[in-house]
């Protein structure tokens, strides 16, 4: 039996959860979808700069959780621009710590 998914902490939600090629009705687009907790590692590595072991802190997660979790992200991101397919974020494994996040959101 495979253990439990640990919430990652992320500080807070998207603005923006759906991203598009321009000039391509939705219709036409396959998707791909990121997680919440990916958009966060890609936000404490890439946009914060922040070290494996700083940004791992920051979520809660081991180093090698962490490195898992931006690898994947990363991956998605490259496919989607590479490809040219929309991208949703949703869902995961994760808790908001923002001043009056909402509690959990587990839908791993």
């Amino acid at each position: 039996m495979p253990r439990p998914c640990k919430c990652r902490r992320v500080e807070r939600f998207p603005h923006a959860v759906f991203f598009k090629p321009a000039g391509i009705p939705l219709t036409e687009l396959d998707e791909l979808c990121l997680s919440v907790e990916g958009l966060e590692a890609l936000r404490l590595a890439d946009a914060e700069g922040l070290s494996m072991d700083d940004a791992a802190v920051r979520m809660g997660v081991s180093r090698h959780t962490f490195g898992r979790i931006l690898r994947r992200a990363r991956r998605t991101v490259a496919e989607v621009l590479s490809r040219g397919v929309a991208l949703r974020i949703d869902g995961g494994s994760y808790r908001l710590d923002e001043a009056g996040g909402s509690g959990e959101n587990d839908n791993d």
